[in-house]
């Protein structure tokens, strides 16, 4: 196992992440305990130190789980990690009931690491809103030694974890974003690893798979880099991308059963960065893959000095392509929830006003209703 370095502790490289653990008839709630156990076991008997969960997982069983599995551990074997749950806002005047009952959910007395949750669009006035007290309450645990380690995770944009970073930027330790080599360009994944390195911020990885979307790609991708490196499985190139960064510490895998965990630490062995062929190769694929799917805005914002209903018809755009991408997800819609309804795809009126001034001649009027209808929100 490969480790790495942070603040005088060795972590290892790859971490288990508790989202996507084995469940039993496909209820994602009914966890295989069993199954969950043994691959816990691997891990730990593989040099696997780090372990994500967080409130929501496996509709709140997955702290229950992983307390127990690792329960049976010494308590400095291992490093664990948790989430204040932000992504929905009714939590966020009962910072410190959750936090209690997630210590007791895993069984322990401390997080050795702690995250606000999936800072976006949707939340960022609550997280940086001082009346909630959740800043000044995780601070005061971390005086009290109840976290170790302070941090947050990002599904938002560049913009949001900039504002996050200027409020809270000096305190936070470590940050957890979207990062693989579908979103190096497509959601600037790069941008905001540099935006994190202006403020000395090591990089944790969530979606490295992009939920196994990377891990199977077409035919004629997958020879090109066999052409490359023949001994490498193709879910490799994913991992060898990661290594590739040098802020990168911890890149977690939500691996949904002991073949996947044994095929990312055989990964894990050892670091085989990408050189620049490789890395050219691997990122045009990315383009490809993208261009297959996505409009080719270019934000050039003609659009919006034409819309009658003074839509931000590139931001949209943006969210539409996201959502078309992942053949769904939560992103769009959380991001949507931040955007007042008069501005939002359905109230687009379908008079193509900016399709007359849209340089790469984008159907905008279509895919806003297409977007509507997607969203249903």
């Amino acid at each position: 196992m490969i480790y790495k370095d942070f603040q005088g502790i060795k972590l290892s490289a790859l971490g288990m992440g508790a989202m996507r653990l084995p469940v039993v008839n496909g209820n994602d709630a009914e966890i295989d305990e069993q199954a969950a156990m043994s691959m816990v076991d691997y891990a730990m008997g593989n040099g696997v130190n780090y372990y994500d969960t967080a409130w929501g997982y496996h509709g709140g069983n997955s702290e229950l789980v992983m307390g127990k599995a690792l329960g049976r551990y010494p308590r400095t074997s291992y490093y664990l990690a948790d989430k204040f749950p932000g992504y929905d806002l009714s939590n966020m005047d009962k910072v410190e009931p959750i936090f209690e009952k997630q210590l007791e959910k895993c069984g322990v007395s401390y997080f050795d690491f702690y995250l606000f949750h999936n800072v976006c669009e949707m939340n960022i006035e609550a997280y940086l809103n001082p009346e909630y007290g959740i800043f000044d309450y995780l601070i005061k645990q971390k005086k009290a030694g109840r976290i170790r380690h302070l941090g947050f995770s990002a599904h938002g944009s560049y913009d949001i974890m900039k504002r996050f970073l200027e409020a809270y930027g000096k305190d936070m330790e470590f940050c957890q974003i979207q990062l693989n080599f579908l979103d190096w360009g497509f959601q600037d994944a790069k941008g905001k690893v540099e935006l994190l390195k202006e403020y000395h911020i090591p990089v944790w990885v969530m979606e490295p798979l992009r939920g196994g979307k990377l891990a199977l790609l077409a035919k004629e991708d997958e020879e090109q880099l066999k052409k490359l490196r023949p001994r490498e499985e193709i879910p490799a190139w994913a991992f060898r991308f990661l290594q590739s960064i040098p802020s990168v510490t911890v890149t977690l895998s939500g691996m949904s059963n002991i073949e996947q965990l044994k095929a990312n630490i055989r990964t894990y062995k050892e670091e085989l960065p990408l050189n620049k062929q490789e890395m050219e190769a691997l990122l045009a694929i990315a383009d490809k893959m993208v261009g297959k799917i996505a409009l080719p805005c270019t934000a050039c914002r003609y659009c919006v000095s034409h819309c009658p209903q003074e839509l931000d018809i590139p931001s949209l755009l943006s969210l539409y392509n996201e959502h078309c991408v992942t053949e769904g997800g939560f992103i769009a819609p959380m991001a949507m929830m931040a955007i007042p309804e008069d501005k939002r795809p359905s109230a687009c009126i379908g008079c193509r006003s900016c399709e007359a001034v849209c340089p790469q001649q984008i159907k905008i009027s279509e895919a806003m209703s297409d977007f509507a209808k997607k969203l249903d929100i």
